[in-house]
């Protein structure tokens, strides 16, 4: 069953309104990019504390994307239930009670309640990204909507890039190795977390932002939509390319600080590492901000390819290269990274009228890949080496490049 898109009301057509709207989904964009980079600091500090290999770290990432896969077609029907905006404020109430679960999970020392306290928080954010994105693409000129979600996701960026220093201080607190049956050092972090998601869902609970109404009628009436979103040739090419995006990113951000530690690449302490991490996620925040310029003349498509094959090769001289040359070369696949995930969603979406909200669903659902691939890559490190594992994350940037190329011309498959 497909579930109604949601356009924006004719009484809210105004600039000023789009922009007020614009800013304020901003905060969503930075908050859940924040959370979602912490995962890093936070894979070696539990594998240092609880003694983990790189395939049960990674279990993780696994528990914190696999809600992405479980929430995300239940949360499109509740969003086009209740729509945009309380969505927005059921999904960071969810998340807040996740970061609170932190607490108990580090008094008792137990592993399998962080995972849990990352399920729900994922949860939570899942909901926001179901919420948040197709919205931002409705602010506006369908055209343009790559630019504007790339704008936005922008500032998501600049929440990963900040995370690494709040969690290296606050996680690490400036010491060399973690230290073994502990892990009380998360507990602060995570409450001032679920403070400042409590506050936004307050806050989006009373701002007055542009209606939005159902309008099935006059899709229909337009002759544009037809079938189901499944049915749509680029939006399932879209979803895998979602699906090896994310593992890909996620793979890659999970490793750095084991990679960055290893005595061939840097030989750094987990603490001196995590800070580095700012600059792979600091990579993607200037270069979305540089692609929503560039997308404004030259088709998404096309950047996205662009990028696709230069993070090929950033990560084939990392893995072939040793020092600093092996650092910067990996830590500059952020860098091509930044206009990946909008891209990506924006042009999967394209033409898909009143089935926006079920293909918004579908991809929020192949964020999944952020589970899967992360875990292969921590099996691939666990039997042939954390270099050679790099070698996965390659792959899935090859897809992109053909999804960029050809996978994105919006077509409808027959049948």
């Amino acid at each position: 069953m497909s579930t109604p898109t949601q356009t924006l009301s004719s009484t809210n057509n105004s600039g000023s309104n789009y922009r007020f709207a614009l800013i304020s989904l901003t905060t969503l964009f930075f908050m859940w990019g924040f959370i979602t980079c912490l995962n890093d600091i936070l894979i070696p500090y539990l594998k240092g504390a609880f003694e983990l290999n790189y395939t049960q770290a990674m279990l993780i990432q696994f528990c914190f994307f696999s809600a992405y896969f479980i929430v995300s077609v239940p949360a499109g029907f509740l969003v086009g239930k209740i729509g945009y905006q309380k969505g927005i404020v059921v999904g960071l109430s969810i998340a807040c009670v996740g970061c609170l679960m932190f607490y108990p999970a580090a008094s008792t020392h137990i592993y399998a309640l962080f995972l849990l306290a990352l399920f729900v928080l994922a949860s939570g954010i899942t909901i926001l990204q179901v919420s948040a994105n197709p919205y931002v693409s409705a602010l506006g000129d369908p055209d343009t909507a790559p630019s504007r979600l790339t704008m936005t996701q922008a500032f998501n960026s600049f929440g990963t890039t900040v995370a690494p220093f709040f969690g290296s201080m606050l996680i690490f607190a400036g010491g060399e190795h973690t230290p073994a049956s502990d892990s009380s050092a998360v507990q602060l972090p995570y409450l001032i977390l679920a403070a400042a998601l409590l506050g936004l869902a307050v806050i989006f609970a009373v701002l007055k932002l542009p209606a939005l109404h159902n309008h099935d009628a006059a899709d229909a009436s337009e002759g544009v939509i037809t079938g189901k979103a499944w049915h749509y040739r680029h939006l399932v090419l879209g979803a895998i390319g979602i699906f090896v995006y994310v593992g890909a990113e996620v793979a890659i951000g999970s490793t750095l600080v084991n990679y960055l530690a290893e005595p061939s690449v840097m030989g750094m302490t987990e603490a001196t590492a995590a800070k580095f991490i700012a600059y792979y996620w600091g990579g993607a925040m200037v270069g979305r901000f540089i692609g929503a310029v560039i997308m404004q003349k030259i088709h998404g498509g096309k950047v996205l390819a662009f990028n696709a094959i230069m993070a090929v090769v950033l990560i084939a001289v990392s893995v072939l290269s040793d020092g600093a040359v092996a650092m910067w070369a990996i830590l500059a696949v952020g860098l091509c990274n930044s206009v990946m995930f909008p891209t990506i969603f924006s042009l999967a979406l394209r033409g898909l009228g009143k089935h926006t909200a079920q293909g918004s669903g579908i991809l929020c659902l192949a964020i999944v890949g952020g589970a899967i691939i992360p875990l292969f890559q921590g099996m691939l490190a666990d039997n042939f080496g954390l270099t050679l594992s790099f070698i996965l994350p390659a792959v899935c940037y090859l897809y992109i490049a053909h999804f960029g190329v050809r996978g994105c011309k919006p077509a409808q498959i027959e049948g």
